[in-house]
């Protein structure tokens, strides 16, 4: 008999679509999942199964190409963000109305970072898509979503991984999915290129998307430079919450092959989170099977 899951998604941008493939894994296996929590992507997707429509919701991401995933953005010359953020809401209360947390089928929590008051909030009750729209609020991407005294953004700032937030029930399986594992990247260095003053004066979008090696050698620019530090930063939050937190099964993806605004290659990153899923699954079975043996 399979034991009943409490599951932990964490953020993750587009990546965080993985984390269907990794629901429907564990249900084709038997899974019963009691509680969920999750953060950013993982509090959507975690929310929007907690509601029992995943499956719609899985067919709507599968249909979006480049065209559409781009018409979803409603941009703003906003100093605070560049998308409103508005318009992906309704467009998914369209096809999953919204619900009370507190109503919900499977026990949910959604976590996000108050930025004015420097504090992590839970959500636990009241809106499914307020809790959803504050933790999805990147900064700088989205505009922060303002409830109440607050001015919220995206939970992955305080805790990416919100395992300590989950609900636990007696003789649960804790399983977190991190989608902020390492990978040594593959691409070939770039040759430098010297910069010339002229240039700087007259071109800066140019030079914000240059690729400059530094005295290490390793190719970066301003873009590269803000999604890297924002990547160790994610590692490391990470780590430290599964160090805080053991859960009984880990499931890990590399951030390095997608970026996040792949939401036109949903299809591809769902089968990876069932395959990720599967490869852990699979090594917690035989670590069983050697425990009951023995």
């Amino acid at each position: 008999m399979k034991p009943s899951v409490s599951l932990v998604l964490s953020s993750g941008g587009a990546r965080g679509i993985a984390h269907i493939g990794v629901i429907e894994e564990l249900e084709r296996q038997g899974f019963e999942i009691k509680s969920i929590a999750g953060s950013s992507m993982g509090a959507l997707v975690g929310g929007i199964y907690a509601s029992g429509n995943l499956k719609i919701y899985r067919d709507w991401m599968c249909r979006l190409d480049k065209k559409s995933v781009f018409n979803l953005a409603d941009f703003t010359l906003s100093t605070n963000g560049i998308i409103k953020g508005d318009k992906i809401i309704n467009e998914l209360k369209k096809i999953v109305p919204d619900m009370n947390i507190e109503d919900l089928p499977i026990s949910y929590t959604a976590v996000a970072a108050d930025i004015k008051n420097k504090k992590e909030v839970v959500f636990e009750k009241g809106s499914l898509y307020e809790a959803i729209r504050a933790s999805i609020s990147i900064p700088g991407v989205f505009k922060p979503y303002k409830l109440d005294e607050m001015v919220l953004i995206d939970g992955g700032v305080v805790n990416p991984l919100p395992i300590n937030r989950v609900k636990r029930t007696p003789g649960d399986l804790l399983i977190a999915v991190d989608l902020s594992a390492s990978l040594k990247p593959e691409s070939k260095p770039l040759k430098h290129e010297s910069l010339k003053q002229n240039e700087n004066k007259r071109n800066i979008p140019a030079l914000l998307s240059k690729n400059w090696l530094n005295s290490y050698g390793e190719p970066f620019n301003y873009y590269t430079l803000f999604a890297q530090s924002s990547s160790m930063m994610l590692q490391q939050m990470s780590a430290m919450s599964v160090k805080m937190n053991q859960p009984d099964i880990l499931i890990k993806m590399p951030m390095n092959p997608y970026g996040a605004f792949h939401y036109y290659k949903s299809e591809e990153i769902i089968r990876l989170g069932a395959m990720a899923a599967q490869r852990e699954l699979s090594g917690f079975d035989k670590v069983k099977a050697q425990i009951l043996s023995s």
